[in-house]
């Protein structure tokens, strides 16, 4: 379909990600191009000229926009960040004032994480690391001879009271049941 000069700016405006890929526009003050659903700032409308694909908003001599990156086939930002997020507990969740020093360095408020992890994956930044822990904590009952107090610091709780309440919470009995039930066994999960 033919899009107007016109559709295309209120597109642009609107930040319609259904037309994205449909085309691109350029801002002549900044020599930026981007998608038109690209959350940047607003531009003036004599200022903006519209590309039909990114190569010719490149050759034109435009740069991509580093925020909506024009340049890419595909462009999720969300679930870049929700990676980089992870990446970061995955490595850190038994530290939790290294983790927190760390997710202080991403550049993204708390309430926004909060949003984002539980529109990607249905739980609160809290509620994935508890669950990493649990799991680590499940691995070492199973897999060693520690004694819960040490299974429960290794894990990154401070205490022994709040290990043994998450722990009954995400798991439905105490770490003690649970080493005596499922010691030995494979494939428990």
């Amino acid at each position: 379909m033919l899009l107007s000069d016109e559709q295309k700016w209120k597109a642009a405006i609107d930040c319609d990600s259904s037309y994205d890929g449909q085309f691109f526009y350029g801002v002549k003050t900044t020599g930026i191009f981007c998608r038109p659903s690209c959350k940047s700032k607003n531009p003036k409308r004599d200022h903006v000229i519209f590309f039909d694909t990114a190569k010719q908003a490149q050759t034109a001599g435009y740069r991509p926009c580093k925020r909506c990156r024009p340049d890419l086939l595909k462009f999720e930002p969300k679930i870049e960040t929700i990676e980089g997020i992870k990446k970061v507990i995955n490595e850190l969740y038994t530290d939790s004032k290294q983790l927190k020093e760390e997710i202080d360095g991403l550049g993204i408020s708390k309430n926004s994480m909060i949003k984002l992890f539980q529109e990607q994956l249905g739980m609160t930044p809290v509620q994935y690391v508890n669950k990493l822990k649990i799991e680590k904590a499940k691995e070492l009952l199973l897999n060693s001879q520690d004694t819960i107090l040490s299974i429960a610091l290794q894990c990154g709780f401070g205490s022994l009271s709040t290990f043994y309440r998450f722990f009954r919470h995400l798991v439905g009995m105490s770490p003690t049941q649970y080493r005596k039930l499922f010691a030995g066994k494979e494939d428990v999960k």
